[in-house]
């Protein structure tokens, strides 16, 4: 049994490691740079922080991009119904959403940190804000092992174990910079390619910039290289200056990004999913019926968005002064094809600043997946982002931090 932890970063895996190692009974320091504790966390979701997702376990395994199989153990060692028990009785309320997706009934991320620093406190965490960690510590022989942290101004914190929770990339503003990675490399251990994950993407066309700010819900966004399909999904996403973002995006990013350093991609919505081509041919020739003797232009406010008129306009190909029922029938399939196929090309990934985590990590190979501890240092876990693991959006990469946490504080106090 470790007598003495010490853990670096306090976002969600370092505080979750935190908590584990005191529960069972370890004298916990915990280390963090900011002037607070889950800087990263405050601005999840919105602010409304999507701590987990309540799908079944199959779920949960299937919406994670990257190694999944090394999740086996820290997914069945706590569950993601093992993080609603923890946040209920710390206190703090859940309710689930469309999507399984779980936030604290406030909509306030404030809410999940405050759970998670008052268990911290209750269980006697040592916390040291506005604290950067220089290197970890370690000690030759004929294994290598984790003695404890030297500080920036010099300090150096002895402890049976050290608990790297550093983050990734993403968001620099929160803290991540990138230390973690560099504590791994300084002890001998691999760093598979970083990339910037969950993030939005560049669009070439014009047109999504003179859509800024449209938001589509129930849209079906299908992403190919030439005829093959990479993603497909139904839900929500935006336009914005640059390109396109939400829910959708995000998630095709994790999917298409090693296809999207080679070339550009097409980019597929179709505006009206749940309505076939055939179905959707009625719903316009009602609309032309009803409203007949009007210009073309003066008709599409009752099928699109104010935002997307204009430019459904100009690729649908008909005169917008021309009277509806002169429309032809070739005309009317024009708008169709436009309204189910209406395509985009994807020029690239926007960078770390705006991605919500980091692809790539410490090599999993080199790590313990039941406790998290180095292959190669004796007394050295890693836990949440800094780590090769990534999922979809949803609440999934927040559960890799809490399984990956406690599996690591656990691993550390019973080394």
């Amino acid at each position: 049994m470790a007598d003495s932890v010490a853990v670096v970063g306090g976002g969600a895996a370092g505080m979750f490691a935190a908590i584990a190692a005191a529960r069972e009974g370890c004298r916990v320091a915990l280390f963090e740079k900011n002037e607070k504790l889950g800087k990263k966390l405050y601005i999840t979701g919105k602010g409304r922080c999507n701590l987990t997702n309540a799908c079944d376990m199959e779920t949960l395994f299937e919406s994670v991009c990257t190694n999944r199989k090394f999740l086996y153990s820290a997914f069945y060692g706590f569950t993601n119904q093992d993080t609603i028990a923890f946040f209920e009785n710390c206190g703090m309320k859940t309710k689930t959403e469309r999507g399984c997706r779980v936030f604290p009934v406030s909509d306030h991320s404030s809410d999940v940190i405050a759970a998670l620093a008052g268990e911290l406190k209750r269980l006697g965490v040592s916390v040291h804000l506005n604290t950067a960690v220089e290197r970890i510590l370690t000690a030759g022989g004929s294994q290598t092992a984790a003695v404890g942290v030297r500080l920036k101004d010099g300090r150096e914190v002895k402890a049976d174990a050290v608990i790297v929770a550093t983050g990734g990339l993403s968001y620099a503003s929160t803290g991540s910079d990138g230390d973690g990675y560099r504590f791994a490399r300084e002890t001998g251990h691999a760093v598979t390619e970083l990339s910037p994950s969950l993030v939005p993407l560049n669009i070439l066309e014009a047109d999504a910039a003179r859509m800024q700010g449209l938001s589509l819900r129930n849209v079906q966004v299908s992403i190919y290289d030439g005829r093959k399909l990479l993603y497909e999904d139904f839900g929500e996403m935006m336009f914005t200056h640059f390109g396109v973002t939400g829910p959708l995006i995000l998630s095709a990013s994790s999917q298409i990004q090693k296809k999207l350093k080679d070339h550009p991609l097409k980019l597929r919505i179709d505006l009206k999913p749940a309505l076939t081509e055939e179905q959707l041919d009625a719903r316009i020739l009602r609309e032309f019926e009803t409203n007949k003797n009007k210009q073309f232009k003066n008709i599409l406010g009752t099928l699109y968005p104010a935002k997307l008129i204009s430019v459904i306009l100009e690729r649908s190909g008909i005169s917008p002064e021309k009277p509806v029922h002169d429309i032809s029938r070739e005309e009317r399939r024009g708008l169709i094809r436009v309204t189910k196929e209406f395509e985009l090309t994807v020029t690239g990934l926007r960078g770390y600043r705006e991605a919500i985590i980091t692809r790539g990590g410490v090599s999993v190979k080199e790590i313990e997946p039941a406790t998290m501890e180095s292959k190669k240092v004796s007394g050295m876990y890693f836990a949440g982002e800094v780590l090769d693991l990534d999922a979809v959006t949803g609440g999934f990469n927040l559960q890799i931090a809490w399984s990956t946490g406690y599996a690591a504080g656990k691993g550390a106090a019973q080394m």
